[in-house]
């Protein structure tokens, strides 16, 4: 694992690892006596509190110190059973009566892979240990006896106060006290906390606000009585005691660790929470060891392979009693027993040792060395890959973690955070539509071709403009100019209806501060358009409109919330005219215009479905003018309800609901949330993959949900997307079995409606997944041309077809995360293709995947950027960090990282599918060739009177597995592939046999120890039925043990090199230096070993001299080497010649196909890569096909409630001139759609069921279809690619080519729609021709 050596103190909130028990608030108190039920606090009375024995403020990630290292790591080890059973092995080779093999065989490949695991774990630990050093040992300043003085982060006590400043991060959980700021405010920004870049705002309680000073604090006694320690980040309960008052506490008035104070001096906080009480390491999950299906599998594979071993020991004790009791006895008075054995069941009994010491070489220790070699070379093939380094942060994927590689190629369940992982945070102002006239981005068509103009320059007339912004549409610039008086209103909105405040940091240069990324979005496009906001008071708002300088008075402002998903201001202004400004979501907005709206309404919802089509942002925008005594009537009224002491929130909304009515429509604007580069496609390229993902973020539901609609999760063409929203159990329970009545009711509407359009499918069969599998899994296979599944489903919802998306708040996670209702969620969740939690804490995030871990035995991966993720990343399966703005908390805790969501895709379906696949070709083989190989020996037992005699010397069994076979398998497990990997990305099907985990199971495992029994039986028969009866040129007789031994070792080691280089799918160098080396190598010792030299210098260990010459001679022994090795070969061949003519799965398909294409394109030179050019570009004229859709809201408001209180109150009006953060949105090149689709096609993205368990296979008769839709077919141009034949009477396969770019880049609508046609289905089937949906690839399930 590498860790940088210098990391900024800005990356370091490190995560205490905190055991976390489902139900939820496990803490450090616990491990007190007793559970904390509620804290109290004395301010500067350290005395008083260490009463109490709270936790201290050091944090400790680290598993090990140097007293523990040793016993606690071999204790894991040991832990692992093949550690044990090597061990147990060890110690039996120590008894000499038993022991057929020298201790050392054990013994020094158990010691190095010990070693090597400690070493890798000490090294692990040191860089923790690194990291709590540089957290403990920051600095702090404590009041200390009224002086400030500078302390150890590590040193800071509960009930301390602390002062912060501007940039520092807070040490602990604080309850604010003052501020340099008025009123006590101050600005802090979580996004370690929650992801959210945005600045919040904090306020200490007005009677210790004026505690600014070291001296009065020093004096400050108060206590604070709050509840216990736990993980909710968005509540705090507590009361302050001084001076015989109470005053009431909660979230505002607290600094939380992980924050970070912006744009504020300096401020005081008294510590509450320390360390690993704090709410931060509260959230964070434990650091688990990880371990991979195949781990666990092998595990359970070693304890069957000891059962084998000990039947066989068994088998040959009891031979070997027989054998002593009936033939020995008679060789007794020459050849007595040892004189330990007395009878012959003592002789069987240590027999049995002896052969499980000979036999144990079916799983040598070299396979566990082997196999972490593979994996290193894997992750340093991640490390390398340049298509996964980003030019721009100058990043490289970085593969964390050594042992999990393989596991990347089975991941059926991404959990995705949102903000910072699929999008940049960054908004931009994109499109709008005033008075029914929409602008907007635009593009100049030139025939099939699309170029995007210039970026207006605002900077020539506007000297104000931000240089950032970045807008097309020149008519907008001309209507401002000329003076429209609706499109000067417009912008007149947007400059003063917000909350945003603004600071010129020098002359003309403007710094917006604002608390949603959407408001300085607007207030940044009308600022370029002229129309700038400059300052305010509490009571005014002063702009700079076309130049001149215009000050309003702000007579209210009616704050936004959830429920009212609005906003207004009222404003007078100089001509004293006053006048009411909303903007909100067009749901609500609409609902309140007057009646002359109708028409313009009806134009405006058009442009906003179009927007909403696009996955853009969308606010409506009104106003309503005022007469001066409705402003007064109202006024009366909406002082009285603000003034209210009880029910003050009701009396508010009602007087804002009473003014915002008949309003005039202006227009509205669509923002968009700039995705990462590819994430639309990264996303629909992975659901072809079968993957399913889940969105789980801190941020509202109206932004999640249009980041859904952005990155093509949510569609218009969804059968039914369900919002569970309730706040108790019950209402929640409901919502969920409304959702699952609305699916199966959908789907049995839908059933009857598909089976007349299934009948014309000549006989391809598809199966629904149960997750959603795109629109392709709403039809329903006819039954009749179809298998049936051969087991039913284990949850009737498993069956549902149907494209559902599931939305869920976090106060309703929390009910459904209860173990009553966890199952109920889980099945209605797993039934929708799309699942987006919103407002979820960090810890419901790991809950969320764990309960898909714990129920649905699928690999998870969680990829996320902040600190609020690093809980989720610790739970999954694997955990992927990204390098983003939110420092590298996630990548610490990751598995895997890398800066962009996009190399996603490359990491699963390309390391992730190759490494999958290279390790279960290593470990079939590696059982295979270990059972051939051991296996001698015991058909051997039954012919030298079950002694424990070995066949092989004692040399060739140890350098066996270490030198003769063991280079050329790992060559194999290292650089093997079965297609290139453009193909992996172009056909996404290629990754289900690793979800499905068919290339080694326990099926597959039989397979191998049989053709390794069957490999024995012709090795030990063959050689011992021709040596016994051959002799040599000269007569003398060739059946001796030694002759037998070289013969039957040569005829291995060339058996199984064959075998390898059949195994071998892709051949390098390396592997031809390997395999042939090997050979070379088995026969150099082999000689060596038996020639004078060594006899002359070792006589007692190397007494058979001139054996090998002698028999390597000989005509027959080589006659019968081949002899063997066709018999063993030569029905392999035929099996696998078979199989690839009667049943070829999709990776034989594609390379097939890639090898007549490279035929075919040697004669046509450059013109091949000119078709696939063509096809691409007639695919890219989709990017502005026009989108019908459901009406749906598109709101989008990030926003707090009580920012526009804290605005009339002038408490945050600032004083001091301070360095504000930027948050002008930067332009970035938009993500060109290429996801769109026509809607006859219906085909967003299609996937299958995956066939279950080893009988579910697809239909003989029906070849595997492809994946993803053609991009030249639903645009409805012919493709120019050459059909190409498997056969004269199979297989034609019509390929698209991604163009010449960056593999990794190629989007969606390039992917290979590649139809199979098979013998007797007619024509070729086409996704645009045909009226059903488009064919689906089925990767078979049997005989892989």
């Amino acid at each position: 694992m590498t860790i940088p050596k210098d990391i900024p103190e800005k990356w370091f909130p490190i995560i205490l690892p905190l055991k976390r028990k489902k139900e939820g608030l496990t803490n450090s108190t616990k491990l007190r006596k007793g559970a904390e039920e509620e804290r109290r606090v004395r301010a500067n009375d350290r005395e008083y509190n260490e009463k109490f024995q709270y936790a201290s403020n050091c944090i400790m990630t680290s598993k090990y110190n140097i007293i523990t290292f040793l016993p606690v790591n071999l204790f894991e080890q040991f832990q692992e059973v093949a550690n044990t059973y090597f061990l147990f092995l060890l110690i039996l080779q120590l008894i000499p009566q038993i022991s057929s093999l020298s201790w050392f065989t054990t013994i020094v490949p158990l010691v190095l892979v010990l070693s090597i695991t400690a070493v890798k774990d000490a090294t692990d630990d040191y860089f923790r240990h690194k990291s709590d050093n540089q957290v403990n040992n920051r600095q702090s300043q404590v009041l200390i006896g009224g002086i400030l003085q500078k302390e150890k982060w590590m040193n800071v006590r509960v009930g301390d106060i602390i002062k912060l400043e501007n940039n520092q991060f807070v040490a602990a959980d604080l309850l604010l006290l003052s501020s340099s700021e008025p009123h006590g405010l101050c600005y802090i920004e979580t996004a370690e906390l929650d992801g959210e870049t945005n600045m919040k705002v904090r306020q200490s309680l007005s009677v210790t606000s004026e505690l600014g000073d070291p001296n009065n604090l020093a004096q400050f006694d108060g206590e604070v009585v709050c509840e216990p320690p736990n993980n909710k980040l968005d509540r705090f309960c507590g009361t302050l005691y001084w001076k015989d008052c109470k005053y009431p506490l909660s979230n505002q008035n607290m600094l939380l660790r992980g924050c970070v104070l912006r744009n504020t001096e300096s401020c005081y906080g008294l510590v509450i929470f320390a360390g690993p009480d704090t709410k931060l390491m509260q959230n964070s999950g434990r650091t688990k060891f990880k371990r991979t299906s195949i781990d666990r599998l092998m595990n359970t594979l070693v304890l069957w392979i000891f059962g084998f071993l000990v039947c066989m020991g068994v088998i040959l004790a009891l031979g070997n009693a027989v054998w002593e009791k009936e033939v020995g006895a008679l060789f007794q008075s020459f050849l007595p027993w040892d004189p330990p054995v007395d009878n012959f069941l003592f002789s069987a009994f240590l027999s049995f040792w002896s052969y499980v010491i000979i036999l144990n070489t079916v799983v040598p220790i070299s396979l566990y060395v082997s196999v972490e070699v593979i994996r290193l070379g894997h992750s340093y093939f991640i490390n390398w890959d340049r298509r996964m380094f980003c030019s721009r942060s100058n990043t490289a994927a970085e593969a964390r973690t050594t042992t999990l590689n393989e596991e990347l190629g089975q991941v059926e369940y991404i959990f995705s955070d949102k903000t910072g992982t699929l999008t940049q945070n960054i908004m931009t102002f994109n499109k709008c539509s005033i008075n029914g006239h929409a602008y907007g981005e635009v593009m100049n068509i030139l025939g099939a071709q699309q170029k995007r103009v210039q970026p207006l320059d605002f900077s020539a007339w506007n000297p104000l403009a931000d240089r950032d912004f970045c807008f097309y549409d020149q008519s907008l610039l001309e209507a401002v100019m000329v003076g429209e008086p609706a499109v000067h209103e417009f912008f007149r909105v947007l400059s003063l209806c917000h909350t945003v405040m603004s600071e010129e940091k020098s002359e003309g240069e403007l710094v917006y501060k604002a608390q949603s990324p959407d408001e300085g979005a607007l207030v940044t496009a009308a600022r370029n358009f002229g129309f700038v906001f400059r300052s305010r008071t509490p009571g005014t708002v002063t702009t700079q409109e076309l130049g001149k300088a215009v000050t309003y008075t702000l007579l209210a402002i009616l704050d936004f919330n959830n429920i009212r998903k609005r906003m207004s201001v009222i404003v007078k202004n100089p001509e004293g005219r006053i006048r009411l400004y909303c903007k909100g979501a067009d749901t609500v907005l609409f609902e309140r215009l007057h009646s002359c709206n109708h028409d313009l309404m009806n134009i405006t919802s058009d442009h906003l479905n179009e927007y909403a089509g696009d996955g853009l942002r969308t606010l409506a925008v009104a106003y309503r003018d005022l007469s001066e005594e409705q402003w007064e009537e109202w006024s009366e009224r909406f002082r009285g309800a603000d003034k209210a002491t009880d029910c003050r929130d009701d009396r508010l909304a009602a007087a804002y609901e009473e003014i915002e009515q008949d309003m005039m429509l202006l227009g509205a604007t669509a923002i968009e949330d700039k995705l990462q580069e590819g994430v639309p496609e990264t996303i629909a390229i992975l659901s072809l993959a079968n993957i399913k993902i889940w969105v789980l973020t801190g941020d509202k539901q109206e932004t999640a949900v249009n980041i859904g609609y952005s990155c093509k999760m949510l569609t218009d063409d969804m059968t039914e997307i369900f919002i569970v929203n309730g706040h108790t159990v019950q209402s929640v329970r409901e919502e969920l079995r409304k959702a699952r009545e609305r699916m199966l009711e959908s789907t049995r509407t839908r059933d009857g409606g598909k089976e007349a359009e299934a009948q014309g499918w000549g006989g391809a069969c598809a199966f629904g997944n149960g997750c959603g599998g795109g629109a392709a899994a709403n039809w329903m296979p006819d039954e009749s041309k179809c298998p049936p599944p051969q087991a039913p489903p284990s949850s009737i919802l498993e069956s549902i077809s149907g494209e559902f998306a599931l939305i869920i708040s976090g106060h309703s996670l929390a009910h459904a995360l209860e173990a009553d209702m966890e199952r109920e969620f889980l099945e209605t969740a797993c039934a929708c293709r799309a699942v987006i939690c919103c407002r979820v804490t960090p810890l419901q995030k790991a809950l969320v995947v764990e309960l898909v871990k714990r129920h649905k035995k699928a690999v998870t991966l969680a990829i996320g950027d902040g600190a609020n993720d690093v809980s989720m990343i610790k739970t999954a399966h694997i955990g992927v960090g990204i390098s983003g703005q939110e420092g590298i908390q996630a990548v610490l805790a990751s598995d895997y990282s890398f800066s962009q969501f996009r190399f996603l895709q490359r990491l699963l379906l390309v390391h992730g599918r190759w490494s999958y696949l290279r390790m279960c070709r290593f470990l079939c083989y590696f059982f295979y060739k270990n059972f051939a190989f051991t296996m001698v020996h015991f058909w051997f037992g039954f012919f030298c009177g079950f002694s424990a005699q070995t066949v092989y010397d004692q040399y060739f069994i140890t350098l066996y597995n270490i030198v003769y076979t063991s280079l050329p398998v790992l060559a194999m497990g290292i650089f093997d592939q079965d297609v290139p990997e453009q193909r992996s990305l172009e056909y996404p099907k290629l990754y289900e046999p690793g979800q499905l985990n068919l290339l080694f199971n326990k099926r597959e495992f039989f397979i191998c120890i049989a053709q390794g029994i069957y490999t024995s039986v012709v090795l030990f028969f063959i050689p011992y039925g021709v040596l016994s009866h051959a002799t040599q040129s000269n007569g003398v007789p060739l059946a001796d043990y030694q002759t037998f031994a070289v013969t039957t070792a040569t005829a291995l080691v060339i058996v199984v090199s064959v075998q390898i280089a059949l195994d071998t799918g892709y051949w390098t160098a390396i592997n031809h230096f390997f395999i042939w080396g090997s050979l070379g190598t088995y026969f150099t010792i082999l000689f060596a070993m038996h020639s004078s030299i060594l006899f002359n210098i070792f006589p007692k260990q190397f007494h058979f001299l001139g054996s090998a010459h002698n028999t390597l001679g000989q005509p027959v022994v080589w006659l019968t080497i081949a002899l063997a090795t066709v018999i063993c070969i030569a029905p392999v061949l035929a099996f696998r010649f078979l199989k690839l003519d009667l049943k070829p799965q999709l990776s034989d398909t594609v390379r097939y196909t890639q090898l007549v294409l490279q035929k075919k394109r040697k004669p046509a030179g450059r013109a091949g890569r000119g078709v696939g050019g063509t096809g691409v570009a007639s695919g890219s004229t989709l990017g502005r096909l026009g989108r019908g859709g459901s009406r749906r809201s598109g709101y989008a408001f990030a926003h707090q409630e009580g920012f526009g209180e804290l605005i009339t109150s002038g408490k945050n009006m600032r004083l001091s001139s301070l360095a504000l953060a930027t948050f002008a949105s930067r332009h970035s090149s938009s993500w060109i759609d290429t996801l769109r689709r026509k809607k006859h096609a219906n085909s967003t993205s299609a996937q299958n069921t995956p066939p279950t368990g080893e009988d579910s296979t697809a239909s003989s008769q029906a070849p595997p279809f492809s994946t993803s839709s053609s991009a030249a077919d639903e645009a409805g141009q012919p493709c120019n690619e050459p059909v190409l034949a498997h056969s004269p009477d199979d297989i034609a396969l019509s390929v698209i080519r991604c163009p010449e770019r960056e593999v990794g880049e190629c989007s969606t609508g390039n992917v290979q729609e590649a139809p199979f046609v098979w013998k007797g289905t007619g024509t070729r089937i086409s996704g645009a021709s045909s009226p059903g949906p488009p064919p689906i690839a089925e990767e078979t399930s049997s005989g892989e």
